[in-house]
């Protein structure tokens, strides 16, 4: 698992701070653009405390990573990043997960981010400028005009692209809370052509809103990609469950990186467990079912979940399921986490 070092904190907001970081050992977090980081609190809490943070940077165009932490009310792991961590710490991470991700750079794109949810957003919005050729929208909403995250940035960005970004901000404390004829009302000027890939990010109240408004706009849900975190309540980091050599088990192809196994997979145990105590890497983050860092298609059999907090009926029609909560339901089953 790679460590990284803290090399620069960024104070962006009175509750917010960006941390830049560096691998330690040469070691390369390779990432795409909207995608997060699994972060390993120190604690001397039994279950240990972890707790997953977007990347706010851009691939191949930002030198270093960053995430970006704001406090929550109670929150252990926030509140302990803003208030313990700073230039040199260390932090043990897993490798970076996440399918809140444009399919393309090269496509226009609606981007609807709340408070802290601009974190994956912007490493979106970044990457597509400078990266891509496609065009990019972004509505954000907070509560006041103090509380806008890379409200520099961003101001930088629009002068540097003044052809293919528009920056709209939604404050309460101007406009009030959006209702869904109000935020209807906005995004329908932008609704000119077909409708493109909307990223949604915020805070739940936020995001249904969002996807309830873009439905009533008839963009299609494919097109509605929303990313939803859910607070760890066991440790990621912990080792894999011994593997059930005594049990019922059914024979599992499975394809990852181009390399095609062929496993036996007991019934009581989930697929990633069975990866890696075969040597293979499998994806992985929250092990809860609550962030599709570990998804992959049914090509041919049947799976069940124990658990599943992302995934939607579409993902589920596609074959998509959670390698860390699947179950084998037939004797033999073929899957591939390549797409």
């Amino acid at each position: 698992m790679p460590i990284v070092r803290v090399r620069e904190v960024v104070k962006e907001t009175s509750d917010a701070h960006t941390l830049v970081l560096e691998t330690l050992g040469g070691e390369r977090l390779d990432y795409v653009a909207g995608q997060f980081l699994t972060v390993r609190i120190p604690s001397e809490r039994p279950e240990g405390a972890a707790r997953c943070y977007s990347l706010c940077t851009a691939p191949g165009h930002d030198e270093f990573p960053a995430v970006t932490v704001k406090r929550t009310a109670g929150g252990y792991a926030s509140n302990w990043l803003c208030d313990h961590a700073g230039v040199g710490t260390e932090l043990e991470v897993l490798a970076p997960s996440g399918i809140f991700t444009p399919s393309t750079l090269s496509e226009d794109l609606l981007l609807i981010a709340g408070g802290s949810g601009i974190t994956p957003v912007m490493s979106i919005l970044k990457t597509v400028l400078h990266s891509g050729t496609g065009s990019v929208v972004l509505l954000y909403g907070n509560r006041d005009e103090h509380s806008v995250i890379f409200a520099d940035q961003l101001r930088d960005l629009v002068a540097a692209f003044p052809e293919r970004l528009r920056v709209v901000h939604w404050l309460e404390s101007v406009q009030g809370l959006p209702s869904q004829a109000s935020l209807g009302g906005l995004l329908r000027g932008f609704w000119d052509r077909e409708a493109p890939e909307a990223f949604v990010c915020g805070p739940a109240p936020f995001m249904d809103l969002a996807e309830r408004t873009l439905a009533g706009l008839g963009v299609p849900g494919h097109r509605v990609h929303v990313e939803r975190f859910t607070s760890l309540t066991g440790d990621p980091f912990a080792a894999p469950a011994e593997i059930d050599e005594t049990g019922a088990a059914s024979e599992v192809e499975v394809t990852l990186n181009g390399e095609t196994r062929v496993l036996s997979w007991p019934e009581s145990n989930n697929l990633v467990d069975v990866m890696l105590a075969a040597g293979m890497e499998a994806p992985y983050s929250c092990r809860e079912g609550a962030c599709s860092a570990c998804a992959c298609i049914v090509l041919d059999g049947e799976v069940s979940m124990d658990r599943n907090e992302v995934l939607d009926d579409a993902d589920l029609a596609d074959g998509l399921v959670l390698g860390c909560q699947a179950r084998p339901r037939s004797p033999r089953i073929r899957l591939s986490y390549d797409g």
